[in-house]
């Protein structure tokens, strides 16, 4: 299997991930489906989560309703199997993000691309060196976090020897205010760290995530849905099949767009030229002898003549010829 940090190294192409985190609704049925339409919208990886209401948080916060929320939205190791084999069988990534030491063991075992840790765990130091020194790709979001906190992050990630890592750029409000997103973070990541800069999307409908395509994101994650109003914490901030569909194709177009830094012509372009530049032409009859000045010319379409970019090397000089009016010249009808 190939690590998201090798792809991203060979391919220009940004990396799509269908975050399916609970929106299953622990309805393996649904969870199926899930892959299988993320499949036919082509994005690159269906990504789950590995919690349990025990490993998310402490038992005096439950309330008998959260409880039962928890118990129902979360996924068991036999089902997330499951989830792997068909992801394998129709040809999708499948990856997971761990919220302890147990889920990270097990997601190494189970053979992911990489090691999604989600904004909550930025701080939690302990984790960040676990996950580290497994050696996958460790991508990162930086939801909530500070400057020194993500800097502070890369760093603990670094000292375990991994240096194979991916910061998302995230905001962790479903959804956030367009005012609050903040893509410009995209180059400020980009600008302090030697690592791959993507986002992570908790917005509403498809124009930001393609945006940070635009901003070069080579990773984007949007979560994944089949219902918006189906019930459950993310279905509303979640891409339907049809948003993602259009997410993949934009983002493809962007990435063929973007091209590159040196100003290059297509052959379409340089084709172009002869029908849509202009030449030097005569603005009236020009006796053979006569002396040009600028009113003796004008320029018109076609390209395929003495280029305008010369008309000062005409001014001045005597036409060796009789020019007819509208005639394409040439440097040889003057002396």
């Amino acid at each position: 299997m190939m690590q998201l940090w090798e792809r991203l190294s060979n391919s220009a192409k940004p990396y799509i991930i269908a975050e399916i985190a609970a929106n299953h609704n622990g309805d393996r049925l649904l969870a199926e489906r899930l892959i299988y339409k993320a499949k036919e919208a082509g994005v690159d990886c269906v990504k789950f989560q590995s919690w349990t209401k025990i490993s998310l948080m402490i038992q005096s916060n439950y309330d008998n309703e959260l409880e039962r929320t928890l118990d129902q939205f979360s996924m068991t190791e036999e089902k997330l199997v499951d989830m792997k084999q068909l992801c394998n069988q129709i040809g999708i990534e499948f990856a997971c993000t761990p919220f302890s030491k147990r889920e990270i063991d097990f997601l190494v075992q189970l053979g992911v691309p990489f090691i999604k840790l989600s904004s909550t765990e930025l701080t939690n130091i302990p984790l960040l060196q676990y996950a580290g020194a497994t050696g996958l790709t460790i991508v990162l979001s930086t939801g909530m976090g500070g400057s020194e906190e993500i800097a502070e992050a890369v760093s603990v990630l670094e000292q375990t020897g991994n240096t194979s890592i991916v910061l998302l750029h995230c905001v962790s409000v479903y959804p956030p205010k367009d005012e609050h997103v903040n893509l410009n973070n995209l180059d400020g990541l980009r600008a302090r760290y030697p690592y791959p800069i993507g986002f992570s999307d908790h917005t509403i409908g498809t124009a930001i995530p393609i945006a940070a395509a635009a901003k070069g994101a080579r990773v984007i994650e949007k979560h994944f849905t089949l219902d918006k109003g189906l019930p459950g914490w993310d279905h509303q901030v979640s891409a339907t099949p049809e948003e993602m569909t259009q997410i993949v194709t934009d983002v493809g177009r962007i990435q063929s767009a973007l091209g590159s830094f040196d100003r290059r012509l297509s052959e379409e372009e340089e084709r172009n030229r002869a029908f849509f530049r202009r030449s030097v032409v005569a603005a009236r009859e020009i006796q053979a002898g006569k002396v040009i000045d600028y009113d003796d010319l004008d320029t018109k379409r076609p390209g395929t003549g003495l280029s305008p970019r010369l008309i000062g090397q005409i001014v001045g000089k005597a036409a060796t010829r009789t020019i007819g009016f509208d005639e394409l010249l040439s440097i040889s009808d003057f002396e």
